[in-house]
């Protein structure tokens, strides 16, 4: 069974509660239809409930089983927003609340807040800074993490990895030269993803131009300092660098290079890009001349999980998506219970 398969199987067994804010997309709708059609989540869409049902029907799609949130009803508003205010993380005087309580993002936020969904999931209209923005400030970031990041997870044809074809990297996509202390909230947080939609332990190289000092400079003592960040912040975890790529997931040039004991060296499972330069070449290297199959990447560093999806995504995608979001939710779950 590959990842995908599985991690839907996974899904159906603990349904999670998602709630989607745009609901008047056409591409958006026909995603929510199939997420509450395959059992894969239990879907609630934030909105206009008059445009939203006029889109499914244009889209030629059933919402049965969807829970609609009606912005337009103002007695559910009004509740809604009392129930946030008196939250401790709440942040805005009564006027600000109300006025925040009709927008589907901000709505789809409070709700996730108040524990009345488990993930929040748009992107496809609303820009990723919005998403994040609203993320930091209605639901917050997890306890030890300084920033938002991204992670992803490679499936690579002919890579004999210790987890097979699968190698974790992060981050791609969100934090564009980060300080030690945010390379070290990436790794934390890669650490965090990669465990609960595999099942299995992280083991994290921080990568580099440099394996072990054998390079000098501020770019090599970022990626160190970051490393002893990690650790003093999460000792639980397995972080290691700095590591040159092949130092990180070769065994035997791991054995050449790195000359003390280490849990990752050699058999690095989830690999953390210095900057977004590098990351983002190193995505495109792997997918171009690689083939390899990228899920995600993913917002991590919440303290719930909100996805901001590609606005090009397909209906697959955006399902895929849904699935690896809901079984993070289930291992946050689990790991707070």
């Amino acid at each position: 069974m590959d990842l995908m398969e599985d991690m839907r199987e996974r899904a159906r067994k603990d349904v999670q509660r998602v709630a989607f804010f745009e609901g008047e997309n056409p591409t958006m709708i026909r995603a929510v239809a199939e997420c509450q059609r395959s059992g894969v989540a239990d879907c609630t869409v934030v909105g206009d409930a008059a445009k939203v049902l006029a889109n499914a029907r244009e889209q030629g799609v059933t919402l049965e089983g969807v829970t609609l949130v009606d912005l337009a009803d103002e007695e559910a508003n009004e509740a809604l927003a009392q129930r946030f205010e008196a939250l401790p993380s709440n942040r805005w005087k009564p006027k600000g609340v109300r006025r925040r309580v009709v927008r589907p993002m901000e709505r789809a936020l409070m709700m996730q807040a108040l524990d009345d969904v488990d993930v929040t999931f748009g992107g496809i209209d609303c820009p990723t800074g919005d998403v994040i923005l609203g993320g930091q400030t209605i639901v917050g970031l997890a306890e030890g993490v300084d920033v938002i990041s991204s992670m992803g997870i490679f499936d690579i044809p002919g890579y004999e990895g210790p987890d097979g074809q699968l190698l974790g990297f992060g981050d791609s996509a969100v934090c564009q030269n980060p300080t030690p202390e945010q390379e070290a909230s990436i790794a934390i947080s890669a650490c965090e993803t990669w465990t609960a939609l595999t099942g299995r332990e992280a083991r994290c190289a921080l990568l580099s131009f440099s394996t072990c000092g054998s390079g000098s400079g501020e770019m090599v003592q970022k990626v160190q300092r970051a490393r002893d960040i990690a650790r003093e912040r999460r000792p639980d975890l397995k972080i290691d660098g700095e590591f040159q790529l092949d130092s990180a997931i070769n065994p035997a040039v791991a054995a050449h290079k790195v000359k003390r004991e280490s849990d990752v060296a050699g058999r690095a499972n989830v690999i953390i890009w210095p900057d977004l330069n590098v990351g983002n070449v190193g995505v495109k290297l792997v997918q171009n001349f690689g083939h390899a199959d990228a899920y995600g990447p993913m917002l991590q560093g919440f303290r719930k999980i909100v996805c901001d999806c590609s606005r090009s995504a397909p209906v697959s995608e955006i399902v895929g998506n849904v699935v690896m979001s809901c079984v993070r939710a289930q291992a946050l779950k689990a790991k707070e219970a």
